[in-house]
């Protein structure tokens, strides 16, 4: 399995509402449950985040890290979702986690991100979008949705 994770996930980590989740989630990729993908936007945007936060991608191995670059189809992707309005321009770092996750055809984007993201209506919008111009549907979860439970 791969899962984009976006910065709200990382920042969640050390935040008392999500930790309880966040932490799991990453412990369980350290072990190798599932790769993360770790986008440039999403580094861009942790730049911004205190250094605890923005170190925690290197604390996942490198054999459970995919770093990828935005391309110019995951830009225009973005451009979509915003030209069909289902964001506004002030959120087109949103529109360019689901597109690079929707191009990639990960397992699922993982957020916190309630408003733009995991959102019901908003998926749907997502999706009609992505099959409108011929890309695969997205799912999309929180880290409490993807997280193994107990063996």
């Amino acid at each position: 399995m791969k899962f984009y994770v976006d910065t709200s996930v990382w920042g969640g980590y050390y935040d008392v509402e999500f930790s309880e989740w966040t932490i799991p989630f990453f412990e369980q990729a350290k072990t190798g449950k599932f790769t993360i993908i770790l986008s440039d936007v999403t580094i861009a945007e942790l730049q911004k985040a205190p250094d605890f936060v923005r170190d925690l991608p290197g604390t996942i191995p490198a054999n459970f890290m995919e770093v990828v670059t935005i391309t110019d189809e995951q830009f225009a992707l973005a451009d979509k979702y915003i030209k069909e309005g289902v964001l506004t321009p002030k959120f087109y770092s949103d529109a360019q986690h689901i597109a690079i996750a929707g191009v990639l055809k990960a397992d699922s984007l993982v957020s916190w991100n309630f408003k733009h993201m995991v959102n019901f209506f908003r998926i749907r919008q997502y999706n009609s979008i992505n099959l409108k111009f011929g890309y695969s549907t997205i799912d999309i979860r929180t880290p409490k949705e993807v997280t193994y439970g107990e063996e």
